[in-house]
């Protein structure tokens, strides 16, 4: 019986990919050449099972449910406004990624040249190019913004993207070089409703004494799906600083892959998922020096109720060659129902025997002395158990950049709308 079961599920999950590769259209557009190969590697490549150690808790039901495929543009929604001090891209545009606008001092579109020999190089830098949800993206990527970061970039360059219709799916691809002591802030919006399917691949190189700030807010509702993958190479002495919050989907993977090439770099990453109904939110990050003193600051928060399901886990790789490595790692969880899951797994891969490295994991209901606390102070039971939720969730948010604030992600995160 065991047996059938699993075959049954895996001929649903041949169908499944062989059914999106028939509803691409041909391929053509600057990426012509990775949409052939990404569609030749998911025809040999099964759908993700969990029987795979990386997705054994992943349930990916929301995901073939859906029947999706490439739309062409469709009408921005009602946004908030942009800050004085925001550059936004509607990356949904099919005719013009800038539409019409110039691009800040600072950033510079590649050539064509350029894009054929840096895309996918950091990807594969991260050992991620042939992961699935990787090969999804470039089956069905018709473009790719790719810029060039010279110097300080001013305003903080914020990137949005929206899948609101059925069996709707968006691909979205960018390329970021960063030169030499260059520094850029990015926020990226994604956001998803109905039956629909959202696709992200990042890529981005730091050179040496560069610094990006990353923001990423993954908004969904209904049975929408996400799927995204951070790529990150760092030169020496280059700083990374990645937030990123999830709320609202279906199903949500994103995936963040950072290598030190030549360690002496800094990251911090922080993420904050909240599973809540019958949703699953997937984090798998990794994090590898390949050089000597390398830092790492990684925070990793979650909240799961109803039947949620959480799912983190964080691998950190510390080989001889990465002497002198300081690498922090912390997962804490918040279970709010008897029926929700949380897994999570932090990680540490050590051979280098000169490091300060540490990691650890709470799971844990809201403290009922910290309940009591705020009751006898004259709150309701709701009031007060809300009041702990947005504390808890804050430690993340405040990391997110400023312009982020106009798409209200701590009210987003708690369900207020």
């Amino acid at each position: 019986m065991v047996a059938a079961m699993s075959n049954s599920a895996a001929v649903a999950a041949s169908t499944w990919v062989t059914s999106f590769l028939e509803r691409l259209p041909a391929p053509a557009g600057e990426l012509e050449a990775v949409q052939w190969r990404g569609r030749e590697a998911l025809s040999r490549q099964p759908l993700p099972s969990r029987r795979q150690e990386d997705w054994r808790f992943t349930d990916l039901a929301p995901l073939t449910a859906l029947a999706p495929a490439p739309a062409s543009s469709s009408a921005q929604g009602s946004w908030p406004a942009p800050a004085a001090d925001v550059f936004r891209l509607w990356l949904d545009d099919s005719d013009d990624l800038l539409n019409g606008q110039s691009l800040p001092a600072g950033l510079g579109l590649l050539s064509s040249d350029e894009v054929q020999q840096a895309l996918g190089h950091t990807l594969a830098a991260c050992n991620c190019e042939q992961h699935w949800p990787v090969e999804l993206n470039q089956a069905s990527a018709t473009r790719v913004l790719a810029l060039r970061v010279s110097g300080a970039v001013a305003p903080t360059l914020e990137l949005v993207s929206q899948a609101a219709e059925d069996s709707v799916m968006r691909p979205v691809r960018v390329l970021l070089l960063l030169e030499e002591k260059a520094s850029l802030e990015v926020l990226q919006i994604q956001l998803g409703s109905a039956c629909s399917l959202s696709s992200l691949v990042m890529e981005a190189h730091l050179g040496r004494e560069s610094t990006l700030r990353h923001g990423l807010l993954a908004l969904g509702e209904g049975q929408a799906c996400f799927l995204g993958h951070l790529a990150v190479e760092q030169e020496p002495r280059s700083h990374l600083e990645s937030v990123w919050a999830s709320h609202g989907w279906a199903l949500s993977r994103f995936e963040p892959r950072v290598v030190q090439v030549d360690g002496e770099a800094t990251t911090t990453l922080k993420a904050l998922q909240v599973a809540g109904g019958q949703q699953v939110v997937d984090t798998h990050s990794r994090v590898e020096f390949r050089g000597p003193e390398g830092q790492l600051d990684q925070l990793h928060k979650a909240i799961a109720d109803d039947r949620g399901r959480s799912v983190f886990n964080g691998a950190v790789k510390v080989p001889r060659a990465a002497q002198r490595t300081n690498a922090s790692q912390l997962s804490r969880n918040l279970l709010l129902s008897n029926q929700a899951r949380i897994d999570t797994k932090p990680e540490l891969e050590i051979v280098a025997d000169d490091v300060r490295c540490a990691h650890g994991a709470t799971v844990s209901r809201l403290q009922t002395d910290e309940l009591f606390y705020l009751q006898s102070r004259g709150l309701s039971a709701a009031v007060a158990a809300g009041l702990l939720k947005r504390g808890f969730c804050e430690e993340v948010l405040r990391a997110l950049p400023a312009a982020a604030a106009a798409w209200r992600p701590l009210q987003r995160m708690l369900g207020e709308g």
